[in-house]
């Protein structure tokens, strides 16, 4: 990506230093679908892009890396910002900017206590994205390699919050209090590939008007997608799925970054469904 000297996001909260210590934290065991479905039941639930499979430790890269890691990331950003905000302005519609807080190992958010093994995760409740950036070191454990592989991550975070605002990811979460488990995980799926849809939109404007793409990018934002989809990380389990297949993961994104629509994104009505 062409990211270096583009104006960097003053909504970034950096944490790192206030979290975290020594101990790296283990990643003990997988985070279900039953799990999940308990904390976005609960009234401070969050959406995060991956559940995360066990048996691994949270590695920390070298402070310089990160804090290269942490520039990059204050780039897309604002790039989002930009994005976003001129799509809502052009709909007549009022836009509030999420911040992102970097953290190390673990945090507080209004949506309660996380660690880096939840991913990252959108808080609708202080209406801001948590990463921890050793995230990208899974991300390459998991096959996605590549600048846009962690772009993808965050625009899809960023996407959440694009549900949350236009009315989406409220009437989901209120709808699910009252399903039962496998049609609220149904649920569940569509509101994580409209965000990776809306991760596409992104990455169309990224690349038509802010020239922030290279060649080889839109594989790697697919790939990353495909190695985050619930049947790469927990196998043929769809009574556990909540984010989507692989395929759906891909499918969505790559609508997304066709169109540069926020009109296509709507995996509701494609499924049938009315909220």
């Amino acid at each position: 990506m062409r990211w270096q000297g583009r104006r960097k996001s003053q909504n970034i909260e950096d944490r790192r230093r206030l979290s975290g210590g020594k101990k790296a934290v283990s990643i003990g065991g997988l985070i279900i679908a039953a799990i999940m479905a308990f904390l976005m039941k609960d009234a401070s639930y969050f959406t995060n892009a991956v559940s995360q499979q066990g048996g691994q430790t949270v590695s920390h890269s070298s402070n310089s890396q990160q804090d290269q890691v942490a520039e990059f990331t204050s780039v897309i950003l604002a790039n989002l910002e930009d994005t976003w905000g001129k799509i809502f302005n052009q709909a007549g519609l009022h836009f509030r900017q999420p911040k992102l807080v970097l953290y190390r190992d673990q945090v507080q958010s209004a949506c309660g206590f996380n660690t880096a093994a939840s991913g990252p995760f959108y808080c609708p409740g202080d209406e801001k994205i948590y990463l921890d950036l050793s995230f990208l070191n899974e991300l390459k454990r998991l096959g996605a390699s590549g600048d846009f592989a962690f772009a993808y991550v965050i625009a899809h975070e960023y996407g959440h919050h694009i549900s949350n605002l236009i009315g989406t990811l409220p009437k989901v979460h209120r709808a699910r209090q009252r399903l039962n488990q496998r049609d609220s995980n149904r649920l569940s799926i569509l509101l994580e590939l409209q965000a990776d849809c809306f991760a596409g939109v992104w990455a169309n404007h990224a690349g038509n008007q802010y020239q922030l793409l290279e060649p080889g990018d839109i594989q790697e934002g697919l790939q990353a997608a495909a190695s985050v989809g619930d049947d790469a990380l927990i196998g043929n389990r769809p009574e556990k799925f909540t984010h989507g297949t692989s395929q759906q993961r891909m499918q969505w994104l790559r609508a997304g970054m066709q169109s540069g629509n926020v009109g296509s994104c709507d995996t509701f009505k494609t499924a049938g469904m009315r909220l």
